[in-house]
C-alpha cells in the first residue's frame, strides 16, 4: 500500500536487548499516532540476546491542529521516549529521502558500470553523486552518465593527504554511503573508524582463499569447483567486515581462467548491487561482527 496524498512513508529500524513488549510498544505507539504499518520484520538473536526490527509505515504529513510541526517531529519525540524504556538503538527515515552515494573504483569498471546502469534504469534506491578513482581510466564512463569524476592518485607517502581530500568530497557532496566498486586500495584505520557502517566493499571469495594478483588464475590452478563474491561493510580488518551479501556459482575443469574471471565479475556486480540496495532501503542492521538483513 502506497502513501496517500497527505501521508508520508517512513522506515523505523531498531535493535535492543531482547525482552517482552517491544513489538507491542512499537505497534501501540504507531497506532496512537494514526500510522498504518505496511511492512514489518523482526528477529530475536538467541546467541547475542538482541532484538532487531524493521517497520515500514505511513503517517500524516502534519499532526492535526499543529501546522507548525511535522509528523516526523512528533514521531521522533515519541520514539525517543520508547527507546529510552527499552535501551534501543534506533533510526527513523522517510522512504522518499534517497541516500547519496560516492563510488570509488580503480581500473576494473564492471561494478561501477552495473551500478550506473541500475541507477539510470530506476533499479537502484540511491543516488550516485560522484565517482572517485586513484586512476584516470574510468573517467569517460562516469562522464557518460553525467557524473563528476575525481582523480585522487595515492602512494604510501600521500595516503593521508588523499584520504583527507576524500573526506572533503564526502562532506561537499553530502554523502551517506561510500561504495568501493573494486577500489584496489586499503583504507586507513582512521578512515574506517570515521566512516563506520557507511562504506561497502566487494571482493572475490573462494574456498580456499586466494589473495594478491590474478586470483581467478590461482583458483583455476587449484581446480576450484565454486567461486563467489562477498559484499561487506569495511572495517580496519581487511576484507573481514560484517557480511551483507554473497553470491556463488559452480564451475568445473572445463572453465578457463578467463571464463572464471568473467563469471566472477558478474557475481561481484550482482552481490554489490544487492548490498547497496538493501543498505539504501534500511534493511541491513549491524549485529556485532554480523548483520541482520531483512529482505
Amino acid at each position: 500500500m502506497s502513501a496517500g496524498a497527505n501521508e508520508r512513508e517512513y522506515v523505523l529500524t531498531l535493535s535492543c536487548p531482547d525482552t517482552r513488549g517491544i513489538v507491542a510498544g512499537v505497534a501501540d505507539l504507531l497506532y496512537q499516532h494514526g500510522c498504518n504499518i505496511t511492512e514489518s520484520q523482526q528477529y530475536g538473536d538467541p546467541y547475542a540476546h538482541r532484538f532487531f526490527l524493521r517497520t515500514q509505515f505511513t503517517a500524516a504529513a502534519a499532526p492535526d491542529g499543529d501546522p507548525g510541526a511535522t509528523g516526523e517531529d512528533s514521531l521522533r519525540a515519541a520514539f525517543a521516549s520508547l527507546a529510552a524504556e527499552f535501551d534501543m538503538e534506533w533510526d527513523l527515515r522517510a522512504r522518499d529521502v534517497r541516500p547519496r552515494v560516492l563510488v570509488m573504483v580503480s581500473k576494473f569498471g564492471h561494478c561501477l558500470n552495473d551500478l550506473l546502469y541500475r541507477q539510470r534504469s530506476g533499479l537502484l534506491d540511491a543516488d550516485i553523486a560522484a565517482v572517485v578513482s586513484n586512476h584516470p581510466d574510468l573517467e569517460f564512463l562516469a562522464r557518460s552518465y553525467g557524473l563528476d569524476f575525481h582523480h585522487l592518485p595515492v602512494t604510501p607517502d600521500t595516503k593521508a593527504e588523499q584520504e583527507l581530500r576524500l573526506l572533503e568530497l564526502v562532506d561537499s557532496y553530502d554523502i551517506d554511503l561510500v561504495v568501493l566498486a573494486r577500489y584496489m586500495q586499503v583504507l586507513s584505520e582512521r578512515l574506517c573508524a570515521k566512516m563506520s557502517g557507511r562504506v561497502i566493499n566487494i571482493h572475490h571469495s573462494f574456498l580456499p582463499s586466494f589473495k594478491g594478483a590474478r586470483p581467478y588464475h590461482q583458483a583455476h590452478a587449484r581446480g576450484v569447483k565454486l567461486i563467489g563474491a562477498t559484499a561487506h561493510y569495511v572495517t580496519a580488518d581487511l576484507d573481514e567486515g560484517p557480511i551483507i551479501e554473497q553470491e556463488v556459482a559452480r564451475v568445473d575443469h572445463t572453465h578457463s581462467p578467463e571464463q572464471l574471471t568473467a563469471i566472477g565479475r558478474d557475481l561481484e556486480s550482482v552481490a554489490l548491487a544487492r548490498a547497496v540496495n538493501w543498505h539504501a532501503q534500511r534493511r541491513v542492521l549491524l549485529n556485532g561482527q554480523r548483520t541482520v538483513v531483512f529482505r
